[in-house]
């Protein structure tokens, strides 16, 4: 499966991903930790361990350089 990752204010990823896949996966593939960002599908968090079930979400950093 493809997903498009969007980290918002920063960049956009194609990601290819098992079908068995979950957001931590994701996140793995994109060098992010689940404790370092939120992942949204439709505006909404999702948990970590769900399965991937759409083609696009994005990813809001909650810790920034400071």
């Amino acid at each position: 499966m493809d997903v498009t990752v969007e980290v918002v204010s920063e960049d956009t990823h194609e990601v290819s991903v098992g079908d068995a896949a979950t957001y931590a996966d994701l996140l793995a593939e994109i060098d992010y930790s689940p404790q370092e960002v939120s992942v949204l599908v439709d505006g909404s968090p999702v948990p970590e361990d769900q399965p991937i079930e759409v083609d696009a979400v994005q990813v809001v950093r909650l810790i920034k350089g400071g």
